[in-house]
C-alpha cells in the first residue's frame, strides 16, 4: 500500500502512480477521515495500516527526524511543488533498486529521494546509505 501525504492532493499522483503500482494507493486523510493530522501522528497511522510506503515532499519534518520501523516505509521526496509531476516516475525508480524491491525489503527503511539519488537509514542502523542514480 501507498500511502500519499496530504500535501500531495490535487496532483493527480494516484492516476499517474497506478498506472504502473499494483497495489493500493490511498490518501493519509483516509487512514483518519475528518481530522487535522499533524506529522507525529503519522507513524501510529501508518502502524496501523497494512506495511504501508508513505510518501512525502516534506523532507524537513520526516528526514532524520522520524525513526524508522519495521511495520511501514517513509519516502521523501525532495522536490518543490512546481516538480511533483515527476514523483510518480521517481516512485518507480526508488522500487527498481535492490533494497526497496519488495515491500518487504522497503519496512523499515525511510529515504530521501531526489532527481540524482535516493540516501536511506534504516531501523536496523540509522547510517546513511546512498544510492546514486547515473542518468
Amino acid at each position: 500500500m501507498i500511502v500519499l501525504d496530504e500535501q500531495l492532493l490535487g496532483y493527480g499522483l494516484r492516476a499517474a502512480i497506478s498506472k504502473w503500482y499494483r497495489g493500493s494507493i490511498t490518501d493519509l486523510p483516509v487512514l483518519r477521515p475528518g481530522t487535522l493530522i499533524l506529522d507525529e501522528a503519522i507513524p501510529e497511522l501508518l502502524r496501523a495500516a497494512r506495511q504501508p510506503t508513505f510518501v512525502t515532499i516534506n523532507v524537513r519534518d520526516f528526514w532524520r527526524r522520524m525513526v524508522p520501523e519495521r511495520r511501514f516505509c517513509i519516502l521523501c521526496f525532495a522536490l518543490p511543488d512546481q516538480r511533483v509531476a515527476e514523483l510518480p516516475g521517481l516512485l518507480r525508480r526508488v522500487f527498481a533498486t535492490e533494497p526497496f524491491r519488495t515491500r518487504r525489503k522497503r519496512l523499515g527503511k525511510i529515504g530521501r529521494v531526489t532527481p540524482r539519488r535516493v540516501a536511506y537509514y534504516t531501523a536496523e542502523s540509522w547510517a546513511v546509505r546512498t544510492i546514486d542514480w547515473y542518468s
